[in-house]
């Protein structure tokens, strides 16, 4: 069962027995056993004895004047060996024990504590995956970015009828959504000029009906190609119609065949974090909106470059609104948590974390005065 912190309370997991990490100090922050049964009982001292050594019988070994006896009197207690913990395990524990759940006054106080919430920011861990781990030939050629891969248990799989392993790759995972709600997102890169019919296949087969671009096509160099088209325009079997354009102050919409709209939002630099939260929360806003009136029953697909830092800010300020509306208290750090278990290095720097309790601290406050849409 999934543990959970009370109010104010923070709870990391804790190292296996034997791995690198420093012992807490009195009045720490909780912790949880990272392996069941790592922490078992000493084994035994093992009895010996050298040749010579007075009362003791030791039989002697040809070609040598020392022998050795083990006391096997004391073996029927020793404990089983216990299994070993891996990086990973300790990763995966660490990300499913995590919680540091805030009311609405402790989020105003704890959103201003940078030091503490970079600290905190520190030691997730970001479950980044390995090119050996996905075993998939020719990958690499469909990767914006070599050391930003798919979590393979999470991974979508393009479904193509008599398609080799090369062919069903893109490099997408499924998010889970609010409420442990499964594959409520699409966490992706922004596409390549050799993967864009691969993207309007993922579009078509999940039945998805909104996209949501958090990026430029260029930022010094290019984020993203530019996959959809003016008026009209073919990717691969898909042909792709643009029905209508509306233009607003902080983004851009577009009503496009196979019933999905295009949000792009482009006012949010590389790695960083806007000047101001109120235009995501006009973001999450407008989300809302659209869904409400959306014919498909698919997942969102959000995207910005790497499609984990912008990207897991989007999907993390829209879970702790709806903690927020539901429960009137977030939990932050198990977002975050739960978002690298499915795409490894989502919330990319210690500023897109601050800038998560700085927006989250400003819808909580909004919803008190009633002055959010996101009521």
């Amino acid at each position: 069962q999934e543990a959970r912190a009370a109010p104010g309370e923070v709870r990391v997991a804790q190292p296996c027995q034997g791995t690198q990490g420093t012992a807490q100090p009195q009045g720490s922050p909780k912790f949880l056993p990272a392996c069941a049964g790592t922490q078992g009982t000493a084994h035994p001292q093992v009895g010996w004895a050298v040749l010579g050594h007075p009362g003791t019988p030791l039989p002697f070994r040809r070609g040598s004047n020392v022998s050795l006896v083990l006391d096997m009197s004391s073996l029927g207690s020793v404990e089983p060996i216990q299994p070993v913990c891996t990086p990973r395990d300790i990763t995966l524990q660490f990300l499913r024990t995590s919680s540091h759940v805030l009311r609405k006054q402790e989020l105003q106080q704890h959103a201003q504590s940078l030091a503490q919430l970079q600290e905190e920011f520190s030691k997730i861990p970001p479950n980044f995956v390995s090119p050996e781990e996905l075993e998939i030939p020719g990958h690499a050629f469909k990767d914006r970015y070599k050391t930003i891969l798919p979590n393979p248990e999470s991974r979508v799989c393009l479904r193509r009828a008599g398609k080799q392993d090369e062919d069903s790759y893109i490099n997408a995972n499924y998010i889970t959504g609010h409420a442990g709600r499964p594959r409520e997102y699409i966490a992706t890169q922004g596409p390549m000029l050799n993967t864009v019919s691969d993207f309007w296949h993922m579009v078509w087969q999940e039945q998805a009906p909104l996209i949501v671009m958090i990026t430029k096509l260029q930022e010094r160099k290019e984020k993203c190609v530019h996959y959809w088209p003016e008026k009209e325009g073919s990717y691969g079997p898909f042909t792709i119609h643009v029905q209508g354009v509306s233009e607003h102050a902080e983004y851009v919409i577009r009503d496009l065949s196979m019933q999905v709209k295009h949000i792009l939002f482009p006012s949010w630099p590389d790695q960083q974090t806007p000047e101001s939260a109120k235009p995501l929360l006009h973001l999450v806003s407008k989300v809302e909106e659209t869904l409400q009136a959306a014919a498909s029953p698919g997942p969102i697909v959000v995207h910005c470059s790497a499609g984990i830092g912008r990207t897991g800010c989007f999907i993390a300020t829209r879970i702790g609104c709806q903690q927020l509306r539901d429960k009137g208290e977030v939990d932050i750090l198990g977002i975050v948590c739960r978002l690298r278990i499915d795409r490894g290095g989502m919330i990319q720097t210690s500023e897109q974390y601050q800038f998560l309790h700085h927006t989250l601290a400003l819808y909580a406050s909004q919803r008190s005065a009633g002055t959010t849409a996101l009521k």
